[in-house]
């Protein structure tokens, strides 16, 4: 644990020790879960629904499963920020069992499946970027159907669960900790009544925390917990430490050694990273480590005939000028040196003295290749004969390409229940070893994806594995040879989502792991694409998908990329691919760019493409050529392996040209008036050190912005939300009412400029009153990470990009209409829509196949809560069908199946008699085409709307 002084802290400057954001403590997340739930019951929009459009075929991240050992077609998938989701049919379809607890941040689960217990640890356990906090430990004893928070609600992240076989009352929780700050409640906790009582018997220090935990099987007294040092900022990732080990118990969890001692064999010290475990019997177990040592720099390997950056580290000027053209070219090409820097204008810049050798090193070094370049050792395979005592690595070379750089985000070890030697390790690839660690063979096959979290063997039939990866859930049944993909779940995890023009128009978004995908907002989301062999969304760009903008001349252009500023410029007409990112002068620092860089067309002309790294980019010409039209933007950055002091937000003004706001994650908000001309920084009454999530300029009013600040970072959760009418002179907090949850993106309403929506880690919300007031949506949505939320203005449907759930969509016309006249009216009935008839309906192709039922919905506004009456009448008011319905006070949702009843029959007929109203397969009588009336009461109030069927 690091301590410093209370003199050295004061040297460092008291504003930033006074600036600097504390975590949310747990009774405060308390709090904003109670107003969260308070606000869902009042909340005018409540019955707002949202209909989830996917996409699913990609997936999300998997931390866990837990198969029935008796049933192995009933299993249950626990997905990082999507929730937990139960299969009895070998997940062919999935059911989702979470989405009415507070949280569907799932860091572990364990399953008592004799008694039906189901045990969720909140809080994903991979320290990712976007690992979200959970709020303890829930427990179901009905299969998932109510859940009850039975404690540790300052852990955030739980790395395992363990249940005892023998009594699942007796649990032991390895409690990962904050993410980004320093707690007490972290180690290991047991509870031997079911979650009543809970007791700390292992604590290290307030920065290290538990990762796994394994017990032996056929002795649960026998256990071991692997600690994990690590300290995560927004600039930096130590994932190590001296803190980090083995601990072994012998009494079921009551009390722990540490066993990874100087001489055991097992790595001790600073450099010891995320560790995993997984026991055979109780002299047998493994530990696979993510090694932060460097390699041993005497092990040299053969040099590259080629020249490298390190060759120009030291290199003299006179050995630079003597350099072969061809040579020299050769690396300048190969590392994307811009087409001016070639050989001979190098020289000339050499020889004039404005730049230096080492500077075609530095050209291309920025944190997230100083990551990729560090030396260490990486994965490594230990296994213990003797209960821990000793250990000996399995394998004499290194076990490269498995973690790469991001060791931190694996360690995942199994063992075959039956034989000691078949062990499996997952990074970015998956392994399996039949040699006890020896020699290795990769298993990630077709159908597979990168990034493995999870590996159930079954102990029945070892061949039978069920994988958790980055893109889901496979299923192998001959040991990895040939995999089976099973995800019917929409679990995408996006970051950004947009809309073009077409109609009917497409929805696209970059997801994390997966890439940027597009498909028709009219794109079912069923398995009916496995007859065609055309899933309706298309993948259009690999690595982690980043923002999409597309061109609203040609919706064939689209701009999109992947992490850390790498964007193309699309044209899916001729399947073209450019790659635009800016590139800064030889002998200039780096551009520093955000994993997720903003990237925005110019509303005013379409060939103009804005691009933030720290500096604002601009095209003219569509990315072909850029110039910087800003300094830094940023504090400058600071020394880590994570880039920052980046631009991640980017927004310009429709009403004026050049007119544009500039937000960084290290929370400095700055306009310019003139293009670039020049820049005011306009975030000095912000508090200090957060992240800015969005700037938006308002579309309704040009002096107008918006801006979301975001904690998250620092475990800070508030909600910060902020409105200005003076081009950020001045500033109001209307974030202020809002529940606790970190804000991700502010959006206004493009046709009524009284209503905004919000985005935070914990779901979605919307003022009617620019901010004073919030509603939170809920039907169809669950607790679940909003990451960015776009409007459809033509179609007046609101999309949200979850980090976890997909994409969600609704149509807000009657939010639109919420106008003060219409909110101090008893009742309020919106115009239906006409209906096209169909034979279809009430029928169907075959007599052993459901009818077809169809229905409109009627939409209203309610002042207060009761009971309303629905008719359906001719305009000459006979009554056609009749039925009545609950209200709320707010909007309302009625459907109406377009059915008539006997009564409405006959007296159609008597003033149509020639009217064909027979009845259907389904014994109901349908409307026929005509034109009606639709007419609402409450008993005081009767309101009325045409209705056509055409």
């Amino acid at each position: 644990m690091k301590t410093y002084s209370l003199t050295f802290l004061l040297l460092l400057g008291s504003i930033s020790i006074f600036s600097q954001q504390l975590a949310t403590s747990a009774d405060e997340i308390q709090k904003g879960l109670l107003q969260k739930t308070k606000l869902e019951k009042s909340s005018l929009v409540k019955n707002v629904p949202f209909e989830n459009i996917g996409p699913s075929v990609m997936s999300g991240r998997v931390v866990d499963v837990d198969v029935n050992p008796e049933n192995t077609a009933e299993f249950y998938v626990g997905y990082a920020s999507g929730g937990l989701w139960y299969t009895t049919n070998n997940g062919t379809t999935f059911e989702p069992v979470l989405d009415n607890a507070e949280t569907i941040n799932v860091g572990d689960i364990a399953v008592d499946w004799k008694k039906g217990i189901i045990w969720v640890g909140t809080g994903e356990n991979n320290s990712s970027r976007s690992s979200y906090a959970g709020i303890g430990i829930l427990k179901s004893t009905d299969k998932g159907k109510t859940w009850k928070n039975v404690g540790l609600i300052d852990s955030h992240h739980i790395g395992r669960i363990i249940l005892n076989p023998s009594n699942s009352d007796e649990v032991i929780i390895g409690v990962t900790g904050h993410l980004y700050s320093n707690n007490e409640e972290r180690g290991i906790y047991k509870t031997t009544d079911g979650g009543i009582t809970w007791k700390k018997t292992l604590f290290i220090n307030n920065e290290t925390g538990i990762i796994d935990v394994a017990y032996t099987p056929e002795d649960f007294n026998t256990m071991y917990a692997a600690a994990w040092d690590k300290d995560r900022k927004a600039w930096n990732f130590e994932g190590n430490g001296s803190g980090s080990g083995i601990y072994k118990s012998i009494d079921a969890g009551n009390t722990w050694n540490k066993i990874s001692l100087e001489g055991s064999g097992f790595p001790t010290g600073n450099g010891v990273g995320r560790i995993g475990l997984a026991v055979f019997d109780s002299n047998t177990l493994y530990a696979v480590h993510d090694s932060q040592f460097r390699r041993d720099g005497s092990k040299k390997t053969e040099k590259s005939s080629g020249l490298t950056k390190d060759d120009f580290k030291a290199m003299s000027v006179e050995t630079f000028l003597s350099l072969e053209d061809k040579k020299l070219n050769r690396y300048l090409k190969t590392n994307g040196f811009q087409e001016k820097y070639r050989a001979e204008n190098v020289k000339q810049m050499v020889r004039s003295g404005s730049v230096k050798p080492i500077d075609l090193a530095k050209y291309l070094e920025n944190a997230n290749a100083a990551l990729f370049d560090t030396p260490v050792i990486g994965a490594e395979v230990y296994r213990s004969n003797d209960g821990g005592k000793t250990w000996k690595k399995t394998h004499k070379e290194y076990l490269d390409d498995i973690f790469y750089s991001y060791g931190y985000y694996f360690a995942q070890i199994q063992v075959n229940p039956t034989n000691k030697d078949h062990i499996y390790i997952s990074g970015v690839p998956i392994l399996k070893s039949k040699d006890g660690g020896k020699t290795y063979k990769s298993i990630s096959a077709a159908n597979v994806h990168a990034d493995h979290h999870s590996l159930w063997i079954n102990p029945k039939n070892p061949n039978h594995l069920i994988n958790g990866n980055d893109g889901g859930v496979n299923i192998t049944y001959d040991d990895g040879e040939n995999w089976i993909k099973a995800n019917q779940p929409s679990v995408g995890q996006f970051y950004a989502i947009n809309v073009d023009n077409e109609k009917p128009y497409n929805v696209y978004g970059g997801l994390q792991d997966n890439g940027v995908w597009v498909g028709s907002v009219n794109a079912k989301e069923n398995v009916s694409w496995h007859q065609s062999g055309h899933y309706p969304w298309e993948s259009i760009m690999g690595g982690d998908g980043m923002q999409v903008q597309i061109d609203n001349r040609n919706s064939n252009v689209v701009y999109t990329g992947f992490q850390f500023g790498n964007y193309f410029r699309l044209n899916r007409a001729t399947d073209e691919q450019t790659y635009i990112q800016p590139k800064h002068e030889l002998g200039e620092s780096p551009y520093r760019f955000n994993w997720q860089t903003p990237i925005l067309l110019s509303p005013h002309n379409q060939d103009i493409l804005y691009l933030g790294g720290n500096k604002l980019m601009r095209s003219m010409n569509q990315g072909d050529e850029w110039s910087a039209i800003s300094g830094d933007l940023t504090n400058g950055g600071k020394k880590g392996n994570v880039a920052y002091g980046t631009l991640t937000s980017v927004s310009e003004s429709v009403f004026q040209f050049g007119l544009i706001y500039t937000g960084s994650d290290d929370g400095l908000v700055y306009v310019t008036k003139n293009a670039g001309g020049n820049w005011n920084k306009i975030s000095n009454s912000f508090p200090a050190d957060l992240w800015v999530s969005r700037v938006v300029a308002s579309m309704h009013k040009k002096e107008r912005v918006y801006v979301s600040l975001n904690g998250y970072r620092s475990d800070n959760f508030n909600a910060y939300v902020y409105m200005s009418d003076d081009y950020g002179q001045s500033w109001k907090n209307i974030g202020k009412e809002l529940p606790i949850s970190a804000i991700n993106v502010i959006t206004e309403d493009p046709k009524n400029e009284n209503i905004l929506y919000i985005g935070s880690d914990n779901g979605a919300y919307v003022s009617l009153d620019k901010g004073k007031t919030w509603q939170v949506f809920s039907k169809g949505i669950p607790n679940v990470a909003v990451h960015d939320i776009v409007v459809q203005s033509e179609a007046n449907d609101l999309l949200l990009g979850t980090h976890g759930r997909s994409i969600y969509k609704t149509n807000i016309e009657p939010l639109q209409n919420l106008n003060s006249e219409v909110l101090d009216s008893g009742l309020h009935l919106y115009t239906m829509n006409s209906i096209k008839a169909s034979p279809r309906w009430g029928s169907s192709w075959s007599k052993w196949l459901e009818a077809y039922e169809p229905s409109t919905t009627v939409k209203y506004y309610a002042k207060t809560s009761g009971t309303v009456t629905v008719k359906i009448t001719t305009e000459s008011e006979k009554t056609l069908q009749e039925f009545s319905s609950s209200s709320d006070r707010g909007l309302n949702y009625v459907e109406y199946d377009l059915t008539i009843s006997e009564k409405g029959r006959k007296a159609l007929l008597k003033e149509f008699p020639d009217e064909d109203i027979s009845k259907k397969k389904n014994g109901k009588y349908y409307i026929p085409v005509g034109k009606y009336e639709i007419t609402i009461s409450n008993g005081k109030q009767i309101e009325k709307v045409p209705f056509e069927v055409k």
